[in-house]
Formats: structure tokens, sequence, C-alpha cells
């Protein structure tokens, strides 16, 4: 299956890192954040990525041109300050069924081949996978007299936010307007439709968003615990 990652951002919240890397090349481990995220679909014998490139694309394609990983890359500039909505219909000639989408810097043990499944079953136009991520703080729990309760140190959240791991029907084409944004225009349509399910992942999932997210990974990598790292 096709795998089309969306590489165009800026990055903005990790600038002035950003300023001259684009945010999918920032390293963990010494490799692109985008490349794990590929390797993670690699692993399930999906080699076949549509990168939709936009800020410092250039920077992207000169990276990745002579990889050695066996992947089939087809780099497609989808503009610079492109939304989501607007990258999927820059590539819509180069999609034939049904195909994975995924954020060029969000990492996870998410297991594919059972998303794919799950989407398969379900017979709807996309499917997003529903990730509850661990607090970046401190829970207390305050009664009605002010005392402090009880506190939870950076509890698994109870509610469920976007992952980043989606497969579509090519149908989604239809869906997409002329471009508006991906997660509070299209998506919003479709779960009026009843046509957007959520495959709920109950293992690890992180996302490069600030530099503390970039030390946090890198140090889960250096230390043998990256829990993404589904490969050999």
């Amino acid at each position: 299956m096709q795998v089309a990652i969306f590489c165009g951002g800026r990055g903005s919240r990790l600038y002035p890192y950003t300023e001259n890397i684009p945010k999918p090349l920032i390293e963990i481990g010494g490799k692109p954040i985008l490349w794990h995220v590929m390797k993670i679909f690699s692993h399930y014998g999906h080699n076949d990525f549509i990168l939709c490139l936009g800020y410092l694309g250039e920077k992207i394609r000169q990276h990745f041109a002579g990889q050695k990983e066996g992947w089939n890359i087809e780099f497609v500039d989808t503009g610079m300050d492109t939304t989501k909505a607007g990258r999927l219909l820059k590539i819509a000639d180069l999609i034939s069924d049904d195909f994975f989408v995924a954020y060029g810097d969000d990492v996870s043990d998410v297991d594919v081949r059972k998303l794919y499944a799950f989407h398969k079953d379900h017979g709807k136009t996309a499917t997003l996978t529903a990730v509850n991520p661990y607090s970046q703080y401190g829970i207390i729990e305050i009664n009605a007299e002010m005392q402090v309760v009880d506190f939870k140190e950076k509890p698994r959240l109870d509610k469920w936010i976007n992952g980043g791991f989606f497969v579509f029907k090519r149908a989604i084409f239809e869906h997409l307007g002329n471009g508006g944004e991906l997660e509070t225009q299209v998506f919003a349509e479709l779960s009026r439709k009843r046509e957007l399910m959520a495959y709920q992942h109950h293992g690890y999932w992180g996302s490069v968003n600030t530099f503390k997210d970039v030390l946090d990974l890198n140090g889960m990598w250096n230390s043998g615990k990256a829990s993404w790292k589904v490969w050999k």
C-alpha cells in the first residue's frame, strides 16, 4: 500500500532550529524523525512512499534521494503553506486505492496491519488512530474544602487525541473540497456523515513539537527504550 507523509510544515515551535532544517529532518538517534516514521511502515511491508514536501522540501529530497532502504519514494512539492487537505489534493493522481497517511513527526508502536484490518472491516471512508498520551504535567485533585486529596505525576490522559496515523479510501478526495483544513473541516464533515472511524491504540505514541520532545525521544533512543522501534 502507498504511504503519504506530510513533510511540508514550517515547524515554527522549533524555531530557530528549523530556520535552516525542515522539521522532518530533525534527528533522533542520528536519523531524521521522518526516517523513523518510514521505518515503522516499512517494517510491515509498506515501502511505497509519497513525501508531501513544502518548507525546505529540497533538503528532504536531497537527503532521501540516495537512501539504501529499498524504498520507492515519490517527492511531490505540495506548496509552502498549503493545508494538509490541499497537500492531499496535489497527490490525488498518484493514488490508486486505499492508502495510509501519516504526519512526518509522530512515532508510535501502532501495528499498521491491525489498523488497516480495522479500516477494511468497518468500510467507512477514513480511519484515524486515536491515542491517549501521558500528561505533560502532574494532576491534582481538590475537594470542596480546597484540600489536595490526590496527586498523580504525569498520568495517562483519559481523553483520546488524533495520533497522526490514518487509512483513507480513495473516496477521501471527494470530501476535500478546495483544500480546507483536514482536521477541523474535512474530519468534521466526515464525522457528521459517520464516515470517520477511530482505531484506539493503547501503546506508545510520541510527537516532535518542542525542543523537550527532541531531547526526550533522543533520550529514549540512546537508552535503548525507543518504544516505537518495531523493526530489528
